[in-house]
């Protein structure tokens, strides 16, 4: 039984191949920044469903959030071993599914616009890292998390306008002090400042909101897409919720700026497991 995951901050999101069926199953978010192997192990058993085919899984192939470096690979292996005791287990970055995802087998940029924001170049087979991707406090420009903080500081400095702020009240009921306790004492901060950004959806017609929407996505564009010399000769894909909910105000930005917009998939793990059974030889 071949396992696949794509996992964010928030969610993550498996697809199982066993005996020529697909499954699907979905988990807490599994970020190595957040979690540690036990934790891992247990977001996972918390699925009974996906606990139950734990004996019958021989390879998993992970691509997730903050998995980056060699540290951060042995975080999370080691929480899905102790789980999946039999299984083969490969773990990857995100922005590796993402490629394989919109990308394929040609070359071009894929960025993710979901809870974070990253992006870079694959060149077909092999994904090219940037410097980029540097989390929701120095970085994720474009992102819910980035979204989030905006609408929120915006309500909370009262520079939101007044029908707005009155939907914002009644939608989230917060002050001040439940914020600071979510941002600075609580785990998983940066998708508490995600969970923002879905205000931004019911009311993105607002010039308010509008406005926000393209200003963030033009930053996206300063500060990733531009860094890339050849961008107006590449496709730019995306994957992620922000990106899929809010295309056409991204669509809109990126050809103000001359830039080619490609795939936008709001779940790459699809497009992972397809590229993946395609690899190992496997057709569905």
């Amino acid at each position: 039984m071949i396992l696949v995951a794509d996992s964010g901050s928030s969610k993550t999101d498996w697809m199982a191949y066993r005996d020529g069926e697909t499954l699907t199953f979905n988990t807490q978010g599994i970020n190595p920044y957040f979690t540690n192997a036990n934790d891992v192990s247990r977001i996972i058993s918390k699925n009974k469903e996906l606990a139950a085919y734990a004996n019958e899984v021989t390879e998993i192939y992970f691509f997730g959030a903050g998995c980056s470096s060699p540290d951060k690979h042995e975080i999370i292996s080691n929480g899905l071993s102790a789980f999946f005791t039999k299984a083969y287990i490969s773990i990857d970055h995100d922005l590796i599914g993402s490629a394989y995802a919109t990308c394929g087998n040609k070359k071009g940029l894929s960025c993710i616009l979901g809870t974070g924001s990253n992006i870079c170049f694959y060149d077909g087979e092999h994904v090219h890292d940037g410097k980029h991707g540097l989390g929701y406090v120095l970085g994720d420009e474009g992102s819910g998390t980035y979204f989030g903080k905006k609408v929120l500081v915006s309500y909370l400095y009262g520079t939101m306008p007044a029908d707005l702020r009155e939907l914002f009240a009644k939608q989230f009921q917060i002050d001040k002090e439940t914020v600071i306790i979510n941002v600075y004492q609580k785990p998983f901060p940066n998708s508490y400042l995600a969970g923002f950004s879905r205000f931004l959806y019911g009311n993105k017609t607002h010039p308010f909101v509008q406005q926000m929407l393209k200003e963030g996505f033009q930053e996206f564009i300063d500060t990733n897409v531009k860094d890339y010399k050849t961008y107006k000769t590449l496709d730019c894909n995306f994957v992620g919720s922000i990106a899929f909910f809010y295309q056409d105000e991204l669509r809109e930005v990126f050809a103000d700026n001359g830039i080619k917009v490609g795939k936008i998939l709001q779940k790459p793990v699809t497009g992972i497991f397809d590229y993946i059974l395609k690899r190992e030889g496997i057709v569905r």
